[in-house]
């Protein structure tokens, strides 16, 4: 499992992005602490932040 800050790194997605999937429903976590609240990735995860990212970038150069 990977902290938010740990995955947004390797994702290229930044933690407030995180947060904005997380609440649209695009990519949540894999694991939410009841207790704190802090939102958990897993390393399998990577392949699928990494498409968004792909769909995001040509959507900007399309317009």
């Amino acid at each position: 499992m990977l902290k938010i800050g740990d995955f947004s790194k390797p994702s290229k997605i930044s933690i407030r992005m995180l947060h904005h999937y997380d609440e649209t429903g695009i990519l949540r976590p894999d694991f939410v602490d009841d207790f704190t609240g802090y939102r958990y990735y897993a390393e399998s995860q990577l392949p699928l932040a990494g498409k968004i990212v792909v769909v995001k970038h040509f959507c900007n150069i399309c317009g």
